[in-house]
């Protein structure tokens, strides 16, 4: 072997290229070439081991920019969420991920803090390192894609209950999903169902105020207090402190996110009430922390996995010309213990 290859000497006169590879493997650059990108030819078992070898020793880091000028793609996808921090998003990001790599994708995550301007930015952001495609989480139900469609960037949006004509869109029945929440703490025999309601930017009514409101009216009950808040911890915390403090106090609470609940769970115990026996507790989202809060909330659980790969399957299927559609993913109730189930 002759020491052109030796590590040494690659580090001192620059980068390692695809040849250096193929010589010191003893192969041909469009064998280290299949190898690297997982084909299109397969390779022997035995010879992909040499090649691996020699891009470990050597440290070979294949030159992304240089592989997207030649496919004409950035085999990148972008990802924008509201709040990164909140586990329901969090679990949905890593479904996302998981969707995309199985396609070949790496993902490149943004996060807006429910902020339209930031909102905005990530998209022009993304825009401009010529992704793939963009899956957006919007804090509008028709948002500004007009940097995408000018960069003919394909995009989906997530988290939508209702078509939004000419996007591609994904998201559950929200109604129907709190509907069922609701329907189940009434078959507990609470005639008084309050609501800790998140708060949106584009100030349209929520499908999960009106599927609360369809199960109460449907069982022939009044509505109970609400409170609107944001879909946080702090955020269910403050509306649990000014549902309990109500001049009709319910003893039910459906709240639309599994942050507000967990926050409104604090307020209860703080306030000397037990859950579910002087207060029964009903959430949304279906995270993992629902399980794992004292007692375990009852929630309505999304298919985020299911839902993350048809949003990634859309968008690689938007890029090849396919029309866009909407589709609504069926919603599970996850009966525990704050309800007043054993």
């Amino acid at each position: 072997m002759d020491s052109m290859t030796t590590p040494a000497v690659q580090a001192s006169r620059g980068p390692v290229t695809r040849k250096d590879v193929a010589r010191y493997a003893g192969v041909s650059t469009a064998v280290v070439s299949y190898v690297v990108n997982g084909g299109p030819k397969k390779v022997a078992p035995a010879t992909e081991a040499k090649v691996q070898d020699a891009i470990r020793v050597l440290g070979y880091r294949p030159n992304a920019a240089a592989r997207a000028l030649k496919l004409g793609s950035s085999e990148t996808l972008g990802l924008v969420v509201p709040d990164i921090s909140n586990p329901f998003f969090a679990l949905f990001s890593h479904a996302v991920e998981d969707a995309a790599a199985a396609l070949g994708y790496a993902l490149v995550l943004g996060n807006s803090d429910g902020n339209l301007a930031k909102e905005r930015r990530n998209i022009r952001n993304l825009a401009a390192r010529q992704v793939d495609g963009v899956l957006l989480a919007s804090v509008l139900f028709e948002p500004d894609l007009e940097v995408l469609e000018t960069a003919e960037i394909p995009s989906v949006l997530l988290n939508q209950e209702r078509d939004a004509p000419g996007f591609n869109s994904i998201g559950v029945d929200l109604a129907a999903g709190a509907r069922i929440a609701v329907e189940h703490l009434i078959g507990h025999g609470h005639t008084n169902i309050g609501l800790a309601m998140g708060t949106n930017v584009s100030g349209a009514t929520d499908g999960r105020e009106v599927g609360w409101r369809q199960a109460l009216q449907e069982a022939g009950l009044p509505e109970g207090p609400i409170v609107y808040s944001a879909f946080t911890r702090p955020g269910g915390y403050t509306a649990g402190q000014r549902l309990l403090a109500s001049v009709n106090r319910p003893t039910a609470i459906f709240a639309t996110s599994d942050m507000q609940a967990i926050g409104l769970l604090r307020a209860v115990h703080e306030a000397g009430l037990s859950v579910p026996g002087q207060m029964a507790v009903a959430s949304f989202d279906g995270s993992a922390e629902s399980e794992y809060s004292w007692p375990p909330l009852t929630t309505v659980e999304q298919p985020v996995a299911a839902m993350a790969e048809a949003a990634v399957a859309a968008l690689v299927g938007a890029s090849r010309g396919e029309k866009p559609r909407h589709r609504i993913f069926p919603t599970t109730l996850r009966v525990r213990q704050s309800c007043g189930c054993p």
